[in-house]
């Protein structure tokens, strides 16, 4: 799917949910809270001295579209803000989610009264240089949240209970916080053709990582039953097109201005699969979290509302 094709799917998706909502607004009773809502970019190009702006708007407006971060987040609860951080890449090459999107919603949580705030992932790259030059470090500290680089040696397992993981070593305090939000990016991956919220939580495990791309489906559908994902927030300000997971070279990153949340993370997956240029059912953790009952794979079933900033 070329830039401009993405751009004509977000116009008529978006003229869809106007329809779909009867012309309600976003909170209206007769609809409740809406299960995704997205907020697509369409004013002046993004360029290096307003992406973070626009990122911010983005994230804000989605966030409102699903009813606000105090939908989520209580007082005094301890929240993990679970970004893709993995990669010693830097924000311009699309491999992790934009810093600004995660320093909004760091930002939000404490708004909301939450206690505590953590931010970090089990990196691929190594953390203190994956951390630095994503850019999300900064970002989180700047709004206040702690950075937490994962110990290794602190994973501990846990009693998963899947149809493919009896139990798996995770990190505690991911677990046991009072809400994980799970902030990917867009991005192509060579193993698994894309990598979206489903995929992201596998910054939360220890052990033989790799192991998991033999039954990549199955095995995401067991942790993601067990995160018991509330809210997801996806990073398609930049997406990466090719050469995925890691990237690397700019003429694979698109600008697509675009920032979704939602409370359905197969929805969300399936609208990342469409970003993409891909049919949802041609990606087996999309396909296989909506076999398990995990979401609705046609996200346009949903009570859902897409706008337009500029």
């Amino acid at each position: 799917m070329s830039a401009s094709t993405r751009r004509e799917f977000l116009k008529q998706l978006a003229a869809g949910s106007a329809l779909a909502l009867g012309g309600l607004p976003a909170f209206a009773e007769e609809s409740g809270p809406l299960a995704l809502g997205v907020a697509h970019w369409t004013g002046d190009a993004m360029t290096d001295a307003n992406i973070g702006a626009v990122a911010t708007k983005l994230t804000e407006r989605a966030m409102e579209l699903v009813g606000g971060m105090e939908r989520f987040v209580g007082k005094g609860d301890r929240v993990w803000v679970k970004p893709n951080m993995a990669w010693n890449r830097s924000p311009e090459q699309g491999a992790n989610t934009n810093p600004d999107v995660v320093a909004t919603l760091v930002r939000q949580a404490f708004e909301a009264g939450a206690k505590t705030v953590k931010v970090g992932d089990h990196t691929c790259h190594k953390a203190k240089q994956a951390y630095r030059r994503s850019g999300i470090a900064a970002a989180a500290k700047a709004a206040g949240a702690e950075v937490v680089t994962l110990d290794p040696r602190r994973f501990k397992r846990y009693a998963i209970g899947g149809e493919r993981l009896d139990e798996w070593e995770l990190y505690p305090e991911i677990i046991e916080s009072d809400l994980v939000i799970n902030v990917p990016v867009v991005k192509h991956h060579g193993l698994a053709e894309a990598t979206f919220c489903m995929k992201n939580y596998m910054g939360v495990i220890g052990g033989k990582r790799n192991a998991w791309h033999q039954d990549l489906g199955p095995c995401l559908v067991d942790i993601t039953r067990y995160m018991k994902p509330r809210l997801c927030v996806m990073d398609a300000v930049r997406i990466l097109t090719d050469h995925g997971p890691q990237g690397g070279n700019p003429d694979d990153v698109e600008l697509q201005g675009t920032v979704a949340a939602g409370t359905d993370i197969v929805a969300l997956d399936a609208l990342g699969a469409e970003l993409l240029g891909h049919e949802p059912q041609a990606i087996e953790s999309v396909r296989a979290g909506a076999a398990a009952g995990l979401g609705e794979i046609d996200f346009r079933k949903l009570p859902h509302r897409v706008v337009e900033l500029s």
